[in-house]
């Protein structure tokens, strides 16, 4: 029941992945079942593998995170992270309440050993590839420590899924130079050049585009702005180039000319490729998608998550914590 348009993107999305995937997996939807039965029923989905939980409660934009999950037990973030927890799923999928998983994430999965603080990750295309910005927005205010996780996170997260033998990693500042930046990116910097991670230095806001860093890490404040920044991009060069190619008839002509281009190039800086964003650092894998995800995302959403389980993302993660102390 998560995101805007649910339950309809999120059941057409599913049943887009498992028929890609030939029923490589099940699918176990959680939500009121009745909603869930009679939707399915317009896609023929007699010869998918899926199964319906039941959960009679929602978790609303309007609904305070922590609390939600206290006072709406029966809800589908509620019980569907709980079945993660008791080993019934290998993933979590939710284009729902952000704040609510990241809550139920860290609540009811806790953390993996050795993580202080779990992390979401938001990916920007690069002139080299993906970027991975870590942290998007789960942890405002951050510590030295806290980045240094991140960074580590981050880096196993990039050479698992995107085949990336020896990440870069950048520390979000005002500048290139050590010196630059507040305390915590300072003191942030001296634990990343001492560790066995491929620290590369600083790095400033224009480098996330420029490929310079595979990985960028920074506190959620910052990350958040970034993200929500960078969503607002690809609508904005639509209008611009719509008011630009109004003007004339000749303008129109070449407009009608840069649209495949034009469709081409904001194709990698639309969500629904990456399709969510991973919580890393919580003992399970979790997703959280956009609120307006299309069937498309969640579909990716659903693919990402398979491939995080199967590689044991999370496993990785505990491995180097252990080796890092």
């Amino acid at each position: 029941m998560g995101g805007d348009f649910a339950p309809v993107n999120v059941i057409a999305g599913a049943v887009d992945a498992l028929r890609e995937t030939n029923n490589r997996f099940e699918i176990a939807f959680v939500g009121p079942e009745s909603i869930i039965r009679n939707q399915l029923q317009s896609y023929q989905a007699g010869q998918l593998q899926y199964q319906i939980i039941d959960a009679s409660q929602v978790i609303d934009m309007h609904d305070t995170a922590t609390a939600s999950l206290k006072q709406k037990r029966d809800s589908s973030i509620s019980i569907g992270v709980a079945l993660l927890k008791e080993g019934k799923v290998d993933a979590f999928v939710s284009a729902g309440h952000s704040g609510a998983v990241m809550s139920a994430a860290t609540l009811i999965l806790g953390r993996v050993e050795g993580v202080s603080r779990p992390t979401i990750g938001a990916f920007f295309p690069s002139e080299k590839g993906v970027c991975l910005l870590l942290d998007a927005g789960a942890n405002v205010d951050c510590k030295p420590q806290h980045l240094y996780e991140f960074a580590l996170m981050g880096s196993i997260y990039t050479h698992e899924m995107f085949q990336i033998s020896t990440p870069k990693v950048g520390l979000l500042s005002i500048g290139e130079e050590e010196s630059k930046g507040n305390e915590v990116v300072k003191e942030a910097h001296k634990l990343l050049k001492q560790s066995k991670l491929n620290f590369i230095g600083n790095v400033e806001g224009r480098d996330i585009l420029s490929g310079k860093a595979d990985v960028v890490i920074c506190d959620g404040f910052i990350g958040n702005i970034i993200l929500k920044f960078a969503e607002s991009v690809p609508g904005f060069l639509k209008t611009k180039v719509k008011q630009v190619t109004a003007k004339s008839i000749l303008m129109k002509g070449a407009g009608l000319l840069l649209r495949k281009t034009l469709r081409t190039v904001l194709k990698s800086l639309d969500y629904e490729e990456y399709g969510g964003v991973p919580v890393l650092g919580a003992n399970g894998v979790t997703i959280i998608g956009h609120g307006k995800s299309t069937p498309k995302a969640i579909k990716n959403m659903i693919l990402r998550a398979e491939e995080m389980a199967r590689k044991g993302i999370n496993e990785r993660i505990k491995e180097a914590m252990v080796t890092a102390r």
